[in-house]
């Protein structure tokens, strides 16, 4: 976003950057691209944070219109993020498996092209809605919320009690867009590196709960999971954590019991 900056707060404002500083610059600029990368792309200062503003502010009073529809239909909603690859497609079809006869399930499944996760929901007991953000979405890397109301038509939601927004896989804009659901939660992978919390903070900041997936591979990676333990509790002290495998299923019965605790 360029010099523009949205606090989790919702607030936002523009880096003003002067370049008048008290020292003398002896490098050439005669090669930009070379020396500070191609930036002609980029529009900065008013014109551009007042644009922002107005996707945010519109997002938000969509997000607002989503829950209002999940609230009168009694439903409760959870956005569910991760990076790709880390198994949040694999965990959400055994959590399908695991809720038929206890919670009415239904799930909006973003995925920039193909039907490949969207189908290997299908058949599990759960209502799917698949959105591809290359259809008329510009190809978003995050699922926002006109494209979620966009894909409720397509899920009875009268007939449900739980809807998961499965995300795009991607450990940043995801975390930026409200997409009126109740609560957030992602799935993190040890195959990822303890640092993750410290180098994407927003998305880790942003989740209610976290679920440490793949802890089947934990005895054959160099991997510190105290390391990441502390690196989460830096930046989220608060957070959930439930550790899972998608693979053995370990982990799983209490992340379905953490979804059914947030019925009314």
């Amino acid at each position: 976003m360029g010099r523009f900056h949205r606090h989790e707060d919702g607030t936002e404002h523009d880096h003003d950057h002067d370049h008048d500083h008290d020292h003398d610059h002896d490098h050439d600029h005669q090669d930009p691209v070379h020396e500070h990368g191609d930036h002609s792309g980029y529009v900065t200062g008013a014109d551009r944070v007042v644009v922002l503003e107005s996707i945010f502010a519109e997002n938000d009073r969509t997000a607002a219109a989503n829950r209002r529809d999940f609230d009168e239909a009694d439903v409760t909603a959870v956005n569910l993020m991760s990076s790709p690859g880390a198994g949040k497609t694999t965990l959400l079809a055994e959590t399908l498996r695991r809720l038929q006869g206890r919670l009415r399930t239904g799930v909006i499944e973003g995925d920039i092209e193909t039907s490949i996760d969207a189908d290997r929901l299908s058949g599990l007991g759960a209502a799917v809605a698949l959105i591809n953000t290359a259809d008329g979405f510009g190809g978003e890397c995050h699922l926002d919320a006109p494209m979620v109301r966009s894909a409720l038509p397509r899920i009875p939601l009268q007939a449900l009690d739980l809807l998961v927004i499965e995300n795009v896989g991607n450990l940043v804009c995801p975390a930026e867009f409200d997409v009126g659901s109740h609560a957030s939660a992602m799935v993190y992978s040890i195959t990822e590196g303890e640092e993750k919390p410290l180098k994407y903070p927003v998305m880790f900041r942003s989740v209610d709960l976290v679920l440490v997936n793949k802890m089947d591979l934990l005895p054959h990676l160099d991997y510190d999971l105290a390391a990441f333990h502390a690196n989460l509790k830096a930046v989220n002290p608060g957070v959930a954590v439930i550790e899972t495998s998608a693979r053995t299923g370990a982990g799983v019965d209490a992340w379905c019991d953490w979804l059914s605790a947030l019925r009314p």
